[in-house]
């Protein structure tokens, strides 16, 4: 009888220490992958993540067209557990949107800090030393029926109020805010004329205004892709029936 349960004690204790070492490796287990879990949770939140981050300040009501063109943004890496809801990463998120609260500089763009519609405003097209210009022009020189919202122009002036007619370049690849449109009440005086809003810089703005006053204005379309600097150009009577005759287009 003794050694029956001498026998059946050590089993019992044999299957205690068993079970006993079996909860000691899962529970090692269980750690195991609890620190696992732990430690990518930690590296989920310090992975860099890309974000666009405002250089300078922003104003409301400027369009996503201008903070790309202008360089109004930089692309950066912050931690993902730092980045902003609906933060923006890409730049094509942008396109045609609108500012609807100012953007400090380091601050990181958002949807919420976009309109969800496209928005267009000439005050949207404009910041730092750009301005908005309207110009009186006939449906001939402004190529009226032509011209689109967001072409580029040359604009040649032609000045006769100092005897011989001048014709000069005045500024190369100027944006079209707003382009002429057909009106058969005419504006200063010619038949069939509008006004076409420019934009123009601080330092041109007077030479413009001071061109459409006091002499004509010419637009030259420019293409849209792949187009060449035009070069400074002054062109008198003189000095045109002087020149050579060249090939067109």
């Amino acid at each position: 009888m003794q050694e029956v349960f001498a026998g059946r004690l050590f089993k019992t204790r044999g299957g205690a220490v068993l079970i006993g070492g079996v909860a000691a490796v899962l529970a090692a287990i269980l750690l195991i992958v609890y620190l696992h879990s732990y430690r990518s949770s930690v590296n989920s939140g310090t992975r860099p993540m890309t974000v666009l981050v405002a250089k300078s300040l922003i104003p409301r009501g400027t369009s996503g067209a201008l903070i790309a063109q202008e360089g109004l943004y930089q692309v950066t890496s912050v931690p993902k557990d730092q980045l902003k809801t609906l933060a923006v990463v890409d730049p094509a998120a942008l396109g045609d949107r609108v500012t609807v609260s100012d953007i400090y500089p380091g601050q990181q763009i958002t949807a919420n800090d976009l309109s969800t519609e496209a928005v267009y405003s000439i005050p949207s097209q404009i910041t730092g030393n750009k301005r908005a210009i309207a110009i009186p022009i006939d449906s001939a020189h402004g190529l009226t029926g032509t011209l689109a919202t967001g072409d580029h122009v040359d604009v040649y002036m032609m000045l006769s109020g100092t005897g011989s007619p001048v014709l000069k370049l005045l500024a190369s690849n100027v944006v079209v805010l707003s382009p002429p449109t057909a009106s058969s009440n005419g504006v200063g005086g010619s038949a069939g004329g509008s006004n076409a809003i420019l934009r123009v810089t601080t330092t041109t703005a007077a030479k413009f205004a001071y061109a459409a006053d006091n002499g004509r204005l010419w637009f030259i379309l420019r293409p849209q892709v792949a187009a060449k600097p035009t070069p400074p150009a002054v062109v008198t009577a003189a000095g045109l029936l002087a020149s050579s005759p060249t090939v067109g287009g």
